[in-house]
């Protein structure tokens, strides 16, 4: 019965789209590409996806045959990209794919049940649901792989960018501020006036002791974020009022600015946080280590016994760095005694990460295991780098990144599309 309805559906969007057309039948064939084909019954789901998701954001619906013709194009454009991930072998696991899903429901604050009689209630499969997002991964893969290689910025671009109004507006420091208006008729008395700016000294005095702006914002603060504890949310430095965004520049976090007078009366100010390039330091270590695997030739029980020794040896006394030299399968750093530069934790895989942070500085850690085979580490140094101005540059990349891609990805798919063997059935 339902085979029925969705046939009866089929044949009803198509004529409705294609007045002159014939109807197929679900399994039939709606274009041909090149190796693979689209089929009625994925159009016909997937107008009526469209058309559910336009209207419950009360959107206007294009005309059928106009909406047909874009999804069908949409999913041309998904079959060429999908036959050329399934050339290059992409495959998406199912544990992959359930983090994802369970990622999509988390941002629609469900978990996975939740969201499942979310879109059951939507008139969707979870099954469906789950190979689109399988299919989108898939071309999102064959995306980046083939555009990523398009792609070349250069320094100099960077460093435009950041020299340039967009650049220093995209990259800047964001700012929480919180504000406190004691407002003052602009043709109040004197007196009026006085008594304004002795209560504001008061209400400074009392935050410089330590009390709660929060508190004192609801109780005293005539501004239209008051009841918010005259929190005024994250903003740029463009986007704060004129009246004291350079004092706010100037500011460290947590510090409260004297009361500043203005036409509508006095307004308090205090840096609640500061996030953006400029404040961007990290915890560097500087460590060295020792790594020996298994191979043909010695076995893991064999392996495990070196490393053993080794750490013997070190415990003894001997030099780490010639040890390194000696023994380190790690052919980045075996040759230079097993140093590893100044890193952040980051830079590692989770184990090796947890037991650099373990080792206190001069400490020699006892051997580990990873996916690459036995370890062991010293802990040099540590240090906290000001990475201020590499932020900077790394914001620089990734929105010249972005914005390139989007415009080689546009170009790329024209090309693809162009080149594809696509024939139109219906």
């Amino acid at each position: 019965m339902r085979r029925i309805r969705q046939w009866i559906l089929a044949g009803c969007l198509l004529a409705a789209a294609y007045s002159q057309a014939v109807v197929k039948p679900l399994d039939g064939i709606a274009a041909v590409v090149d190796d693979d084909v689209v089929l009625v019954s994925e159009l016909v789901s997937r107008m009526e996806s469209v058309r559910r998701q336009l209207e419950s954001n009360n959107m206007e619906l294009p005309p059928k045959d106009v909406l047909l013709s874009q999804i069908l194009e949409r999913l041309i454009m998904e079959t060429i990209q999908l036959q050329m991930g399934e050339r290059a072998r992409i495959r998406i696991d199912d544990e992959t794919l359930t983090r994802a899903v369970q990622s999509i429901a988390q941002q629609n604050g469900a978990d996975l049940e939740q969201f499942k009689q979310m879109l059951a209630k939507d008139g969707l499969s979870y099954r469906e649901f789950r190979e689109q997002i399988r299919r989108e991964m898939i071309i999102s893969r064959v995306q980046r792989s083939r555009v990523n290689s398009r792609v070349y910025i250069s320094d100099q671009e960077v460093q435009d960018f950041l020299n340039s109004p967009v650049g220093t507006q995209a990259i800047s420091d964001e700012f929480r501020v919180g504000h406190i208006l004691l407002t003052v008729e602009e043709r109040a008395s004197p007196e009026v006036f006085a008594a304004a700016e002795a209560k504001a000294e008061d209400l400074y005095r009392q935050l410089q002791e330590g009390a709660d702006f929060s508190k004192l914002a609801i109780a005293n603060s005539s501004g239209g974020r008051a009841l918010e504890g005259g929190d005024l949310g994250w903003r740029k430095a463009g986007e704060l009022p004129s009246l004291f965004a350079d004092r706010v520049l100037k500011m460290q976090v947590g510090e409260t600015a004297p009361p500043i007078r203005s036409a509508s009366g006095f307004h308090i100010i205090k840096l609640l946080d500061k996030r953006g390039a400029s404040t961007q330091v990290q915890n560097q270590t500087l460590v060295r280590h020792i790594l020996v695997k298994p191979s043909e030739i010695r076995s893991p029980e064999e392996t495990k016994a070196l490393i053993d020794s080794i750490y013997d040896r070190l415990m003894a006394g001997e030099d780490f760095s010639e040890l390194a030299k000696e023994y380190s399968e790690d052919p980045g750093s075996g040759l230079m005694g097993g140093e590893l530069g100044w890193s952040e934790p980051g830079k590692f895989v989770p184990k090796f990460a947890e037991i650099m942070q373990q080792t206190p500085k001069g400490g020699i850690s006892k051997p580990f295991q990873t996916q690459f085979g036995w370890h062991i580490l010293k802990v040099e140094d540590r240090r906290t780098q000001d990475m201020s101005e590499e932020a900077r540059r790394d914001l620089a990349l990734r929105y010249l990144h972005k914005r390139r891609f989007d415009e080689e990805l546009q170009e790329w798919l024209r090309e693809i599309r162009d080149e594809a063997y696509v024939e139109v059935r219906i």
